[in-house]
């Protein structure tokens, strides 16, 4: 057993903090969540944030625990409660960016730089191209441009010190400059205030992905990674912490660097990082942690209940409702990546700080570089990042690259090839080669190689999650993070190799299938994913729907988004359903976009969303057909929890989710959970809760997950030893864990009845005896019918008898 499964916990429970819901109640759940039986609690990030944050990953102070939820004391005692119940704490940590606050004296490391520019202590902190702007940094902050909002700009003092106001905002002003008239006095500043349109193209220092409020921290450097890790490190010296979550990787500079210096201060602490994995992508092997946070599991448990021809049937459904041909999905996730990285795109800003570095080198270094003219290099900078497979490579200047990364970044060059003129086509290996590190090394070839790795996952992540995931969704559980709308369906085959690799690389990783940033929780996804095996019942409703309540301002692309939206979190209010599909059209950018909206049709999208629930003719229609598909639902619900709560990796349970959860995109699915109501839940035994075909499965799931947790704390030998995949029938999914734990789960429920059941099919159980601890059943031996083993629940988790010596 190596260090980090030695250290790893049995399960963890992630709790979402912020005002309302703190250390004090999170303390009082820790009794229920004990009786659950995980070993850890999650807590999303702990440092000082933005006043009123609901999430916490826009900290500003990392000197401090957050006082708006508790503070240190408070985390202390969280910590107390929980060793008194047997339980450890895992914190969310955040080293890639900071808040920009209003106002900003709210980060001090940020105010210092505003107000002593390059010079500053905390300049290196931050990532800002300070060439680019003159020696100032751009703050997009103003309403409107500069001149129509000068009226509103006037000097003030905040805590004796100059500052700058404007409406909110407050900005240190440089020192010696506060009696200048205001014209003189803003272009002394070592900040512009700008027109916030002005970040897309002109931001000159790195943000995470889009939010020009969260500023990139350069963790690289050892004094920054120190200073920003102080408060983490030392409470996890203490004992208070026992390991970490690591927030968005691929923004950093080094990722396995960055890993290696938090190993060695914490002595090999537990930790995973939020890394998101494309196709067979696979974590890199060289990076000192215990695996990622669990996308890639979900996406293999969903894909493994979903019906993979089925949905291409739906594909035809959704086709056929917008009366037009659909694109693939790996066009419409191009087509987001390149609208990213468009001179007027979301990303233009980091493609010309891309671009004005290539025109550098090609000017500094020897004269085969010259002659590429600047539009060019940004052509081919652009396409490639384009056309990047995966979120990005990981080079290490002064070290050869990987042959993962070498291949994807010459593909990737090779159809930016093709989008060049053919007389500039070699500008495109001009940019492999630069990534490549192939002309050697200085500074600006250096930063050249990581800036363009830190952007393409920015690309990735807006391109393709926020951008054509929301606009193009035949079966919209497919369209999660992390997920893979092109490759639907996964055979029990494919499933088992996935676990058995992880169970031989990472098999303390995280497994999730509900997070903060799911699109769709479990068991909303469970639903849906009945669609797939009954695309003509689909196409029926969907038709019938369509007549009780027509498109909004045209539109049949959005109107299938809010039907299918609906059907996965019905019953749902008129509100949540607004929320929901007014983000979505939003994040879709086609009609109507967060930056600019449109309000006609966004009110039309809004009433039409709103008439779902309020339309009693068609609301009855969708209970109708949510009761027709419980009965697979349950199936699905059951059977995603036992694959997630016994497959290689340590499973993550998202805040709530032991119970039916059926919740949309953030804010949705962060509302704090009243776990005062839950201290006298009853745990049922197996005889209460089985052979029920009510969706949602509530005692059923309740039940499978407590004995779930219970086997793993007291038999973790049994979930760190072998996985081995049992042949079964192929609507069954059956692996022994170790030689004591067997997990047997149905997949796609309405194809095997309409196939007529199991009918003579049985798992050949392993030598010994074993009993079900979901029903209690009979002790079973040899070769058991599946369609005894599964009368009662659609998912067994047998146990070896011990036999009496």
């Amino acid at each position: 057993m190596t260090a980090a499964q030695a250290s790893a916990p049995t399960a963890t429970y992630r709790l979402q903090l912020q005002p309302g819901f703190g250390f004090a109640e999170a303390g009082r759940a820790v009794p229920y969540l004990a009786r659950l039986g995980v070993s850890h609690l999650h807590l999303s990030p702990v440092l000082e944030a933005v006043t009123g944050s609901t999430h916490g990953y826009d900290v500003v102070d990392h000197s401090r625990v957050r006082e708006e939820i508790g503070g240190e004391d408070g985390l202390r005692a969280l910590a107390a409660t929980a060793r008194a119940h047997g339980l450890g704490l895992i914190v969310d940590a955040v080293p890639n960016h900071m808040a920009a606050p209003v106002p900003a004296h709210r980060n001090p490391a940020w105010w210092q730089l505003l107000r002593e520019g390059p010079q500053a202590p905390t300049a290196a902190w931050f990532d800002v191209d300070w060439a680019a702007g003159a020696g100032r940094v751009l703050l997009p902050v103003l309403a409107d441009r500069l001149g129509a909002e000068l009226p509103h700009l006037k000097t003030d003092t905040w805590n004796g010190e100059p500052v700058l106001r404007y409406y909110d905002h407050a900005f240190p002003l440089r020192p010696g400059t506060e009696q200048l008239p205001l014209p003189a006095l803003l272009d002394q500043q070592f900040y512009r205030l700008a027109w916030w349109r002005m970040a897309r193209t002109q931001l000159n220092y790195r943000r995470f992905f889009t939010v020009s409020d969260l500023v990139g921290v350069r963790v690289e450097h050892p004094e920054v990674f120190r200073a920003t890790h102080e408060v983490l490190l030392r409470l996890h010296a203490d004992g208070v912490v026992e390991g970490f979550r690591i927030d968005h990787p691929d923004g950093l500079a080094d990722p396995r660097g960055y890993l290696a210096r938090l190993a060695e201060a914490t002595g090999g602490a537990y930790v995973v990082v939020e890394k998101i994995l494309t196709a067979d992508e696979e974590l890199p092997q060289d990076w000192p942690c215990a695996g990622t946070t669990g996308y890639d599991a979900l996406r293999r448990i969903d894909a493994v209940l979903t019906d993979g021809p089925g949905t291409a049937a739906l594909t035809g459904v959704y086709s056929d409702y917008l009366g037009a041909p659909v694109d693939s999905a790996t066009a419409a996730a191009r087509r987001g990546r390149t609208e990213m990285t468009a001179p007027e795109g979301a990303l233009a800003a980091e493609v010309s700080r891309l671009t004005r570095l290539a025109t550098a080198i090609c000017a500094d270094d020897a004269p085969e570089l010259r002659d590429h003219p600047v539009w060019a290099l940004r052509q081919a900078i652009a396409a490639t990042l384009a056309a990047y497979p995966v979120y990005r490579p990981y080079p290490v200047p002064g070290e050869p690259d990987t042959p993962a990364d070498i291949e994807r970044t010459t593909g990737a060059a090779a159809t930016a090839r093709t989008l060049l003129p053919a007389h500039h086509a070699a500008t495109a290996d001009l940019v492999r080669d630069l990534a490549l590190g192939r002309y050697g090394r200085s500074p600006a070839k250096d930063e050249f190689r990581i800036r363009l790795a830190q952007t393409a996952s920015a690309v990735a992540a807006k391109g393709v999650e926020d951008t054509a995931f929301y606009r193009r969704y035949p079966l919209l559980s497919l369209n999660e993070v992390g997920g893979d709308p092109g490759s639907p369906g996964l055979s029990p085959a494919e499933f088992h190799a996935y676990c058995a690799r992880m169970q031989r690389d990472r098999p303390a990783a995280m497994t999730v299938l509900s997070t903060h940033d799911t699109k769709r929780s479990a068991d909303a996804r469970a639903r849906l994913a009945v669609l797939a095996e009954l695309p003509d019942e689909w196409r029926s409703e969907l038709d019938a729907w369509t007549k009780l309540l027509p498109a909004p301002d045209g539109d049949a692309n959005a109107a299938y988004l809010v039907f299918q939206t609906a059907l996965a979190a019905w019953p749902i209010d008129a509100d949540r359903l607004a929320a929901a599909a007014l983000k979505s059209v939003r994040e879709a950018k086609l009609r109507t976009s967060w930056t600019a909206p449109e309000v006609d049709y966004e009110r039309a999208v809004e009433d039409f969303a709103r008439a779902v629930p309020g339309t009693p003719e068609l609301a009855a229609r969708i209970t109708a057909f949510t009761t027709r598909l419980a009965p697979y639902e349950r199936t699905n619900t059951l059977s995603a929890t036992l694959l997630h709560l016994t497959m290689p990796g340590v499973p993550d349970l998202y805040q709530g989710s032991e119970h039916p959860l059926h919740t949309l995109v953030d804010p949705d699915n962060r509302h704090p959970i009243d776990f005062d109501g839950l201290a006298g839940v009853v745990f049922r035994g197996a005889g209460n809760c089985a052979n029920s075909n009510q969706a949602p499965p509530a005692p059923e799931k309740l039940h499978l997950t407590t004995t779930a947790l219970h086997l793993r704390r007291t038999c973790p030998e049994a979930f760190t030893g072998s996985y081995t995949p049992l042949p079964t029938h192929d609507n069954a999914i059956a692996y022994l864990r170790g030689n004591t734990i067997l997990a047997l789960a149905t997949r796609l429920p309405y194809r095997l009845e309409q196939s007529g059941g199991w009918g003579e099919a049985t798992l050949p159980l392993p030598p010994g005896q074993w009993t079900d601890a979901l029903t209690e059943g009979p002790v079973r031996t040899g070769n058991i019918p599946l369609a005894a083993l599964l009368e009662q629940l659609p998912v067994a988790l047998l146990v070896r008898t011990p036999q009496e010596s």
